[in-house]
C-alpha cells in the first residue's frame, strides 16, 4: 500500500505535472514546426535550387539506381547501398526551426521577466512620515499662528 500512496504522491507533484503539459505542448509545436518546414520553407528553398522534394535526395554508394528513381525503390533494389542525405537536410532544418522558436519563446519570457523585476524595483520615494513627524509638524504650524 506504501508503493502507491507514494506513486500518487510523485504523480501529483506540481513538477511532473508542469513536464507532462510541456511534453504535450512539445508534441504539438513540433507539428507545427515541422509543417512550416514542409509547407512554406522547403518549398522557398526548393524553389531557389530546384529540387521539389528534399526527401528523395541521395546517393548510391553501391549498386545501380536508374535516374529519378524513388529513396524508397532505390534502398529496395538488392544489393544497392544508398546514402540518404535529403531526409537529413529536412530534419536539420527542422531542428533548426524548432531551436529558433523555443530560443524566442525564452527570450521572450526573460524580457517579461525583467519588466516585471524592474517594475519591483522602482523606488517608493521617500518614505512616509510617521505619526509622530506629523504631530510634530502640527506642533510647529500652530505655535507660528500664534
Amino acid at each position: 500500500m506504501g508503493f502507491v500512496k507514494e506513486f500518487k504522491e510523485f504523480a501529483v507533484k506540481g513538477n511532473v505535472m508542469d513536464l507532462a503539459v510541456g511534453v504535450i505542448i512539445g508534441g504539438a509545436f513540433g507539428k507545427i514546426v515541422n509543417s512550416v518546414v514542409n509547407d512554406v520553407i522547403m518549398p522557398l528553398v526548393s524553389s531557389i535550387i530546384g529540387t521539389p522534394d528534399f526527401s528523395n535526395m541521395y546517393l548510391v554508394l553501391k549498386g545501380d539506381a536508374p535516374d529519378g528513381t524513388p529513396l524508397a525503390a532505390a534502398r529496395g533494389i538488392d544489393g544497392n547501398v544508398v546514402f540518404a542525405y535529403g531526409s537529413f537536410i529536412t530534419e536539420v532544418i527542422n531542428f533548426t526551426l524548432l531551436a529558433f522558436c523555443v530560443f524566442l519563446l525564452v527570450k521572450g519570457i526573460n524580457t517579461m521577466k525583467k519588466k516585471e523585476a524592474a517594475v519591483e524595483e522602482v523606488p517608493a520615494g521617500p518614505p512616509a512620515p510617521t505619526q509622530e513627524d506629523l504631530l510634530a509638524e502640527i506642533r510647529d504650524l500652530l505655535k507660528n499662528q500664534k
